[in-house]
């Protein structure tokens, strides 16, 4: 026989163990322990604001609330299955601290309400700790950065290689990602930050609660207008899930970059020991290990993403127990973004070396100057669809000579057109090449400074 319920008067008889243990969240909603406290704390202040309970009642409530939290916090209070949930598990440690006083802190308060309110408390101090970790990968990327904005990498388009690139431009679309990223977060936390406290069961409730009080105490910025969508809301854990995604995506692709650049057929980058691992059999490899967990675990965000539409697509109104659900994927997409996210920038920072004279070499070896000698036609009145045909003829039959562009003569670039001039070595250079393209957003070496510096401005503006 499990130990009594709360609600089990109802009912002739305890719940059979394995129902209790199947049905119990306590497992995974301890996670929520500090939230829920501060909640109640909240709500006690509240019952004695509107004299619902006497003021000394709330102080007994609040200081046998914070005893709870040292308790727990100094690993003496550790509930197990027979609580059923965090929520069940404080009440009566509650009761047990202050007596019957204890079991006024349900009133005019359910569950339903309750757990709303303590995981959007939880999900808005995480999502300012994803912010902030965010600003230091951004941090992390202006610093490399700045110090490559003329090291040259080939860019690439179908993984082919297309044309060359600014490596601090590269870098640079990576920190645009990321403040998307942040922008998304900032986004998200506003309809985070609306509480669900008051709202009840599912209809509201007969005593004379401020809502509004409750709601400045815990610094959310409004109430929720409805009491049903106030306990039934999930749309601001999905759109956090979706958010999330997202920073994996980033991050995800970043790493695959990481695990090419770090391959023998690119060399581009050297790992470092500290954030590479070896081989069981093979003593010459050094293992991407820290990419390829981060490109695997995007796929599990991706799955939590996926089980809360679903779960969410067929409930009725108001609350039902599927909503139990929603916390265990919430809470592990959290710790894997902040794990992705700080192992990213540890790999960034302090893990890998590019390797210039490869990168410098590597983009002396192509035909991705291609498109620029297409330019130097159409610069001097040669349409351009006219020079990129001819253009593509030089390539076919340079790659059949076994030849680059820059070894034409210059009696052979002026057999194919008498615009040619000697200029034409200093344009098709992989410098001049990367330099010329100073249009706004571009790789040119002026225009990465310009960006440098406004990434630079934004990531230093103070911000919620």
């Amino acid at each position: 026989m499990t130990k009594e319920q709360t609600w089990s008067q109802r009912f002739e008889s305890a719940l059979h163990p394995a129902i209790a243990r199947f049905n119990a969240s306590i497992n995974f909603d301890i996670e929520l322990i500090e939230y829920d406290l501060t909640g109640s704390q909240a709500h006690a202040k509240m019952l004695a604001h509107t004299s619902i309970i006497s003021q000394e009642e709330g102080e007994q409530l609040i200081a046998g609330l914070e005893q709870v939290r040292q308790e727990y916090r100094q690993g003496k209070f550790q509930p197990g299955v027979d609580a059923e949930d965090v929520h069940f598990a404080v009440e009566r440690r509650l009761t047990e601290i202050v007596g019957d006083v204890g079991k006024k802190l349900h009133t005019a308060r359910s569950r339903n309400d309750q757990v709303g309110t303590d995981t959007r408390l939880y999900l808005r101090d995480q999502i300012q700790q994803i912010k902030s970790q965010l600003r230091e990968f951004q941090g992390v990327l202006l610093n490399i950065a700045e110090k490559h904005v003329e090291t040259l990498i080939p860019g690439y388009t179908h993984l082919q290689r297309a044309q060359p690139l600014s490596l601090a431009h590269h870098l640079l679309a990576y920190f645009q990602m990321a403040q998307r990223d942040w922008e998304r977060l900032t986004d998200v936390s506003r309809r985070v930050n609306i509480s669900p406290l008051g709202c009840g069961a599912l209809a509201g409730t007969t005593f004379p609660i401020d809502r509004h009080y409750t709601a400045k105490l815990l610094n959310f910025d409004n109430i929720y207008a409805n009491s049903l969508d106030g306990v039934s809301d999930r749309d601001f854990a999905i759109e956090f899930l979706c958010a999330a995604s997202l920073i994996m995506v980033h991050l995800s692709r970043l790493a695959e970059e990481v695990i090419l650049w770090s391959s023998e057929e690119f060399r581009f980058v050297t790992l470092k020991d500290s954030c590479a691992t070896g081989s069981s059999i093979m003593p010459q490899k050094k293992n991407p290990d820290v990419p390829e967990l981060v490109r695997g675990k995007t796929g599990r965000v991706f799955g939590h993403l996926q089980a809360m539409l679903v779960i969410m697509k067929g409930l009725p109104l108001a609350y039902n127990k599927d909503l139990q659900e929603d916390k265990e994927g919430l809470f592990d997409t959290v710790n894997t973004v902040k794990a992705s996210l700080e192992a990213m920038t540890i790999l960034l920072g302090e893990g890998l070396e590019f390797r210039i004279q490869r990168l410098a070499e590597a983009v002396t070896e192509d035909f991705s100057n291609a498109t620029d000698v297409a330019d130097y036609l159409a610069a001097r009145g040669v349409p351009f669809r006219e020079a990129y045909n001819l253009v593509g003829k030089v390539v076919k039959t340079s790659i059949a000579a076994g030849k680059l562009l820059k070894d034409l003569t210059l009696d052979e670039w002026q057999q194919l057109h008498p615009a040619f001039a000697p200029d034409i070595y200093e344009a098709i250079s992989p410098r001049q090449v990367v330099a010329a393209r100073n249009s706004y957003g571009g790789t040119g070496f002026a225009q990465v400074h310009e960006a440098l510096i406004a990434a630079r401005a934004q990531v230093g503006e103070d911000s919620e």
